[in-house]
């Protein structure tokens, strides 16, 4: 997928969302929102009021309500022995805990070129970290953990998932980081991050995915062997959906540096086409990969990309293959 520095466009309408529950009235105008300088605290509004409650993990690990007894197996840590169990039946136990919110996030961000764009007064990689920022909260405060991976042509930051004190703070001041500007290449940072996340867990994935949708579906089709739940989030600015430009003009290719003369009259049918075909076969690979997808436009609030996120989850959390496993340590 070429990379018209100025715009890119034309997806699908985005599907309809299920807001019924919250009013559209109460959203909070992410144009407003970014005018706050404090990322964390972008966060913090965002998700503040947002969906209250605890979400059930399809991981398991030690931090919450017992569940119940089984016979201890050899290679069980004895650390979840019931010695007074023990001391009236004269056989060794191992608790089991049902945890509810043990669950292990890496949000990978895409702070390449194309991520730059914006027609607006802020531009694609803005909203997208703040998307990062806003999922860290939450997830920070139902004590989940949570890493970061950031990358261009290449992994740029990597904190591996923690939930401790002042490990937000840190992943925040990851995200406010300038990002270098180097051209977007999602083969080998995939790749990169299938080899270096070797603890099974959720990979929230942040791009606009302007890349060509074969390497996507080969990285994305080895994170899924590899055991990783994959959601991704691809972020999109109006413009390059919509294509409203309607004068000549040269755009820039922020990816490769080159300038075109652009007619939009002439162009906007076939880029529509082009970009069209793309986007479904992104969807398509998805589809078949059991990788959630949700398309978000930098226009739309803040707390529908946390409620895209929930629903994703719910909707993995629902399919069949996980079950509760001996406590052995939550992922903390």
């Amino acid at each position: 997928m070429s990379s018209i520095g100025r715009t890119r466009t034309s997806e699908p309408a985005p599907e309809h969302r299920d807001t019924s529950a919250r009013s559209a009235a109460s959203f909070i105008d992410p144009q407003t929102l970014m005018r706050i300088k404090s990322l964390q605290m972008r966060a913090r509004v965002a998700v503040e009021g947002f969906i209250k409650g605890i979400h059930r993990s399809p991981y398991h690990g030690f931090s919450v309500e017992f569940s119940e007894y089984r016979e201890y197996s050899p290679g069980d840590d004895p650390r979840y022995l019931d010695w007074r169990l023990f001391a009236r039946s004269d056989r060794y136990y191992v608790k089991r805990f049902e945890d509810e919110t043990n669950l292990r996030c890496y949000l990978v961000v895409d702070t390449s070129r194309s991520m730059g764009y914006g027609s607006g007064s802020y531009p694609k990689i803005e909203y997208a970290r703040t998307a990062a920022a806003t999922i860290a909260y939450f997830l920070a405060l139902q004590r989940d953990v949570v890493g970061l991976l950031t990358f261009e042509d290449q992994i740029t930051e990597y904190l591996p998932p923690r939930y401790r004190p002042g490990h937000l703070r840190r992943l925040m001041a990851i995200l406010e980081r300038e990002p270098k500007g180097r051209k977007t290449d999602l083969a080998a940072p995939l790749e990169q991050i299938a080899a270096t996340v070797r603890k099974r867990g959720l990979i929230v994935l942040i791009s606009d995915l302007l890349a060509p949708a074969d390497v996507l579906k080969t990285r994305l089709g080895y994170l899924r062997s590899r055991g990783h739940d994959v959601v991704v989030l691809r972020i999109l600015d109006p413009a390059e959906v919509q294509f409203t430009f309607s004068t000549p003009a040269m755009f820039h290719d922020v990816e490769s540096g080159r300038e075109l003369y652009i007619d939009p009259d002439a162009a906007r049918s076939e880029y529509l086409r082009r970009f069209e075909a793309h986007a479904k076969e992104i969807q398509q690979t998805c589809v078949d990969l059991g990788v959630e997808y949700e398309r978000i436009l930098t226009n739309q609030p803040l707390e529908l990309v946390l409620f895209d996120f929930l629903k994703a989850r719910m909707r993995r959390g629902r399919r069949p293959g996980h079950r509760i496993a001996p406590g052995r340590g939550g992922a903390r």
